[in-house]
């Protein structure tokens, strides 16, 4: 299994204070650093356009790490694909994959939040429909440098060249979904890799989905080993679960109760955050224990999972305690579920 972090770039500092924000990005480069060093698989940098994330232009972030890293992948999490043009994103993470010499991924998604539609004037009554139609031009350019495509929401190509090529041939795109059935089929029937999104509830309950893609995709004819599926669930690592868990909450109910009221959900409670870490909870908050016990259980629960990403999330996560995480999850978490020795 391989194992890696994700991050959306949370930041506590108003607009009036934005010389903070330099700092956090100061920061995340550090992270994604003590990442690699910790010998994890993949660090992924989530597409947002809100007041509390820096994370709008995923690529250029990840540029920036290509140049200070050697061997750590670095992906989206997720690049909104309905609202962007795929030719531009194909182009950025084929400039990231020279920069990094091969090591890009992108994973596309239609997004949990709403904003990048009406900023980028995009109807949200085409949600599905710009998805689809996007999504089959990002994998017709990855798969011809010259283009012939047509559809409704974007000018038509007639064999331009669309520039540059990356190193990797196909460059990876997976498919990030969170519990909609038609996403895990379309993913099955096109033979992509599929990042299911778990951050509430139990894992086991997306067997079912799981299994529909995988079913999708074998009478589609994809081999197997085509259809790969990644989790991606918030999860925090100190030394202890206790202290995980006193770390990590003030940002967690911060995060989601903010949220809960902008969805009309109700108040986030410790009694339900301390519930969700309990051994069969999507919450990957504990000790390295708690999270090598909980890897293991998710991977049997869905049928085999080949990548197991963590959420660093909560503006109030020190940044010592974050790279502590880093390291325990890279060094204590992952050879042990491997079959090695932490």
């Amino acid at each position: 299994m391989e194992f890696g972090i994700d991050s959306f770039v949370s930041t506590t500092w108003t607009p009036a204070s934005k010389a903070g924000d330099a700092k956090r990005m100061a920061r995340l480069l550090e992270e994604i650093e003590a990442a690699e060093k910790a010998g994890l698989d993949v660090f992924a940098i989530g597409e947002h356009h809100r007041e509390e994330y820096l994370a709008s232009s995923p690529a250029v972030i990840l540029a920036a790490a290509a140049a200070r890293t050697k061997d750590i992948r670095l992906a989206s999490a997720v690049t909104v694909l309905s609202s962007d043009d795929p030719v531009r994103v194909f182009q950025q993470f084929a400039t990231l994959d020279l920069i990094s010499n091969g090591r890009a991924e992108i994973i596309v998604g239609r997004g949990s939040f709403i904003e990048s539609y009406p900023l980028f004037g995009f109807d949200l009554s085409h949600y599905d429909e710009l998805f689809t139609e996007k999504l089959d031009l990002l994998l017709t350019i990855r798969d011809n440098v010259n283009v012939k495509w047509s559809g409704k929401h974007r000018a038509a190509l007639t064999g331009q060249g669309v520039y540059p090529r990356p190193v990797q041939n196909p460059l990876p795109v997976r498919i990030g979904v969170g519990g909609t059935p038609a996403s895990f089929v379309r993913a099955g029937l096109m033979g992509l890799p599929l990042v299911v999104a778990i951050i509430g509830g139990e894992p086991h309950r997306f067997r079912p989905l799981i299994d529909l893609y995988r079913r999708a995709g074998a009478e589609a004819g994809h081999p197997p080993e085509k259809l790969s599926v990644g989790v991606h669930a918030v999860g925090f690592l100190a030394d202890t679960a206790e202290e995980a868990a006193d770390i990590y909450w003030p940002g967690y109910e911060r995060t989601f109760s903010k949220i809960g009221r902008e969805r009309g959900w109700g108040p986030t409670t410790r009694a339900q955050y301390d519930a969700l870490r309990g051994p069969t909870g999507a919450l990957m908050i504990g000790g390295p224990n708690e999270i090598i016990a909980k890897a293991r259980h998710v991977d049997e629960a869905l049928g085999g999972v080949d990548r197991l990403t963590l959420l660093l999330q909560g503006a109030e996560l020190p940044h010592e305690a974050a790279l502590h995480s880093i390291e325990l999850l890279g060094n204590k978490v992952k050879p042990a579920v491997n079959g090695g020795t932490a």
